[in-house]
């Protein structure tokens, strides 16, 4: 089951994610909000659209906009929307 995982602290894990552009995208209902803080950061896909980001906090360590989401994708990207990813140093396990 891919798991995500930072600073020794699993951050989402599930047998339902979607793998785009080789991402694991977690659905929202599997990541453990406790350690997710909203950002004000955003980037838009041309086919998929306009992603937020979450800045991961654990242990008093922060990683900025280490995990992105596509609140409102475009028809192409339906099936991640609201699914969440991550970058920047979280490491994905399959």
């Amino acid at each position: 089951m891919p798991r995500a995982i930072w600073n020794g602290a699993v951050l989402a894990e599930s047998d339902q994610c979607v793998v785009v552009e080789g991402n694991q995208y977690f659905p929202p209902e599997s990541i453990h909000r406790e350690y997710f803080k909203p950002s004000n950061t955003h980037t838009t896909c041309p086919w998929k659209g306009v992603a937020s980001y979450y800045t991961i906090e654990v242990n008093g360590q922060v990683n900025p906009d280490a995990a992105w989401y596509y609140p409102n994708t475009k028809e192409a990207a339906k099936t991640i929307e609201g699914y969440v990813a991550f970058w920047r140093g979280v490491k994905v396990e399959v």
